[in-house]
């Protein structure tokens, strides 16, 4: 599609999803290659569908808002349009109708595209970061080992149907508020296969499908982050009468760290220093992703001052390079104090004086931001 899928449909970014289904309703009753006689009516029926299904759905929708179309790079892009047959998907949302669902396409016979799987994959903090390699244990519908998916059993064959001759399609002519139409709608007999079967496989009990336990490989890419999706296309359940197989969606978790958090491509790390390295100045080592590093502090540090380590955050996952390491420093202040220190401490205080100092209106917070460039 080079259209934006909300203009597509001609909706608000902030339509609901009555306003989607409605405008989808209306489109799709005038473009549909049935009842318009234009030449790009097929196409444009095509690609009102792909939007409805994109926008219909919140989690792909919530998807394409954030990354469009093409998804993030790096993560094989976002199935979103083209899933279904659009004719399969008029009929869903029309229903029958009185025939006005199928227009003379209905349920189609032929090769299915196999089911969509999904999973959740929780990560580590450092896998998030980093990227890993991981095998997945899926269990799916696959083709049965004894009837190689065939639903007969041994020596036995399907026969060809003998309500639809074997087509996978019965054909009713139907009159509707639009004219006389004819219904294709799949046969109740065999759902489509356009064979039956006599003496049934015991294995899969005609089905010609088990479940079956696989192992899969996938590589997660350096910088996802929560709640993103990771698509291994083909990798979901197979199709049928020879259709591609469907794809599995991986769904990320990011366990927290005990003492990193990420904001966006960056890193924050909460240090204490005590009040004589605050007010005297110092070298520290604190950890990063990367290891330990070293970094000093300037005579006089208050607390919450900010520390950037450049290049030691998180990657792009658009782009080549790294985000930032955030070191926010807190001043510790002793609780127990020996009878040694109470005297130090007494004798700077006479030096320091006792002066309160109104604070700016600049909180901790803000200065994060600030930061962060946010």
């Amino acid at each position: 599609m080079d259209r934006e899928y909300y203009e597509v449909l001609g909706v608000p970014k902030d339509a609901s999803q009555e306003d989607i289904k409605r405008a989808y309703r209306q489109l799709a009753r005038k473009y549909h290659p049935d009842v318009n006689s234009e030449p790009d009516a097929e196409e444009r029926f095509k690609e009102v569908n792909a939007a409805y299904e994109m926008l219909s759905d919140p989690e792909k929708r919530a998807m394409y808002d954030r990354y469009g179309v093409d998804g993030p790079p790096g993560l094989g892009g976002f199935d979103f349009g083209g899933m279904r047959d659009p004719f399969d998907l008029f009929a869903e949302v029309f229903g029958n109708m009185g025939g006005f669902g199928g227009f003379g396409r209905g349920t189609r016979a032929g090769p299915r595209r196999g089911n969509d799987l999904r999973v959740d994959l929780e990560l580590s903090f450092e896998e998030a970061v980093f990227g890993v390699e991981k095998e997945l244990a899926v269990r799916r519908q696959e083709a049965c080992p004894s009837c190689h998916g065939s639903g007969s059993g041994a020596g036995a064959r399907p026969e060809k149907c003998p309500e639809c001759e074997g087509a996978g399609q019965v054909r009713r002519a139907q009159r509707t508020l639009l004219g006389s139409f004819v219904n294709i709608t799949t046969c109740p007999t065999c759902n489509g296969k356009g064979t039956i079967v006599r003496n049934p496989c015991h294995e899969c009990n005609g089905s010609g499908r088990v479940y079956a336990q696989r192992t899969i490989n996938v590589t997660i890419p350096p910088g996802v982050d929560e709640g993103l999706t990771v698509r291994l296309a083909g990798q979901g359940e197979p199709g049928e009468l020879g259709g591609p197989g469907g794809n599995l969606y991986i769904n990320l978790s990011v366990k927290p760290h005990a003492y990193f958090k990420r904001r966006g491509n960056d890193i924050i790390l909460e240090v204490q220093i005590n009040i004589s390295q605050a007010a005297l100045g110092g070298v520290i080592k604190i950890p990063t992703l990367d290891g330990e590093r070293e970094i000093t502090i300037p005579t006089g540090t208050q607390a919450g001052a900010i520390f950037r380590l450049r290049g030691l955050g998180v990657p792009h996952l658009r782009s080549n390079g790294r985000g930032d390491q955030l070191v926010v420093v807190q001043v510790s202040v002793p609780t127990h104090l020996s009878a040694r220190q109470r005297e130090l401490f007494q004798e700077l205080a006479k030096t320091l004086g006792s002066e309160s100092i109104v604070q700016d209106k600049q909180t901790f917070v803000d200065r994060v931001k600030e930061a962060l460039g946010l």
